[in-house]
């Protein structure tokens, strides 16, 4: 019974953090594309990926984990994630321009999208266990077990 919670908890985690991510991503794909047509891609993927890792980074700690806010830390373990990432699509997409020169928009956004899933799905995991991992609960020493520990020492 215990296990089946864990597991209906996590899922929900992951649910909340996936559709949270395709949210922003996919208004962080919207604005590259508006980007790419004043700045080099590069520039452009850079500046839409620190902008959403901070957007990104404050949803998924107060709502996807339920961890309250992020704090500078949370901030900087998450954009360490979010810069491996960025170095994934990156090379994803930069492949993608050295394979086939004439791709069109429509190919880029799926190769773009693809590696941002692959890399999203890495980032929930490393969120979850490292950066805003379930803290342990910490032993009531008020109350009840503060009242039996008194009375068996007595």
């Amino acid at each position: 019974m215990k296990g089946l919670r864990l597991v209906r908890r996590h899922a929900a985690a992951f649910g909340r953090f996936a559709g949270l991510g395709s949210g922003v991503i996919l208004a962080a794909s919207v604005v590259l594309v508006l980007l790419e047509r004043w700045i080099p891609w590069m520039a452009a993927n850079t500046l839409t990926t620190v902008v959403s890792t901070v957007v990104a980074t404050e949803l998924h700690a107060r709502v996807s984990f339920g961890h309250g806010r992020p704090g500078w830390t949370g901030h900087l373990k998450s954009a360490v994630t979010m810069a491996l990432g960025w170095l994934v699509t990156s090379a994803a997409v930069g492949s993608l321009a050295a394979l086939r020169p004439g791709a069109g928009l429509v190919l880029q956004q799926t190769v773009y999208l693809s590696a941002t899933a692959l890399v999203g799905i890495g980032r929930y995991l490393v969120l979850r266990m490292a950066v805003f991992a379930e803290r342990d609960p910490r032993p009531r020493i008020g109350g009840v077990r503060l009242r039996a520990v008194y009375e068996a020492v007595a």
